[in-house]
């Protein structure tokens, strides 16, 4: 199964700049999309052949999230049952017989940190949901998780220690996430590989000098370690400050 996952910092935005072309081209059996950005009639988009489920924010031009599947779930389910998070589109799950898959655009920190401990207090919450579910059967789920983990996913992180996305307490949750059963697919196949990122500033020719962060992440629950095949990022695909992510898997 070819998974693909992508921050396209606005649909709409996106579609101008070849979404639909990158979307055929991927051909993936489940595609997620995080940071839509639209409400509900703004765009019709579809794809023959894929069930489409889309999570809107409250606030207009903000957040959101989508999936695109092929196999039709048994089950969709919005946000994670917790009305305080539940406003901003973040979540999707769809139920398959064996498996959940998630999409999760996680909070951003912002500047000066304003939203970090409403940010944090949603990790937690996230992480309570996915071990619920991993009671019943094995999850798979991917998404703009705002963060870089260790200094490996990031250009320079000395300058950006305590900066959003980069701080002690949302690595440290980071950490406890790894530590509760679940594997970061990319690091699981690629421990050490260096410049590997997905988010590039608009500003100071980031993209153009690979000056980036790994901050999208498909991520699996321990037990389905010995079913992931590749994991890869596509930094050349353009139309997003993000770049989509890929992980195949045997399920």
């Amino acid at each position: 199964m070819k998974c693909i996952s992508w921050n396209v910092n606005g649909i709409r935005a996106c579609v101008q700049k070849g979404f639909k072309d990158v979307f055929q081209t991927l051909d993936a059996d489940i595609f997620c999309l995080q940071e839509t950005k639209l409400q509900e009639g703004q765009l019709d988009l579809s794809f023959e052949g894929y069930h489409s489920y889309w999570n809107y924010a409250l606030k207009k031009g903000y957040s959101g999230t989508a999936i695109f599947t092929k196999q039709k779930p048994q089950h969709v389910f919005y946000g994670i049952q917790k009305p305080q998070h539940d406003q901003e589109g973040r979540v999707i799950t769809l139920e398959f017989d064996h498996y959940y898959f998630i999409t999760v655009y996680t909070p951003n920190s912002q500047n000066e940190l304003q939203r970090l401990d409403y940010r944090l207090s949603f990790e937690d919450d996230f992480l309570d949901y996915l071990l619920h579910l991993t009671s019943h059967k094995p999850v798979i789920f991917c998404g703009d998780l705002n963060v870089a983990h260790q200094n490996i996913d990031l250009k320079n992180p000395q300058s950006n220690h305590h900066n959003a996305g980069f701080t002690d307490q949302e690595r440290q949750k980071m950490d406890r996430l790894l530590q509760s059963g679940f594997i970061d697919t990319f690091r699981y196949l690629y421990p050490c590989q260096e410049a590997s990122y997905t988010w590039w500033s608009y500003r100071f020719n980031a993209r153009k000098n690979n000056a980036g962060w790994r901050i999208d992440y498909f991520i699996v629950s321990q037990d389905l370690k010995d079913k992931i095949q590749e994991a890869k990022i596509h930094p050349d695909i353009l139309g997003s400050d993000h770049c989509p992510i890929e992980l195949d898997i045997d399920i």
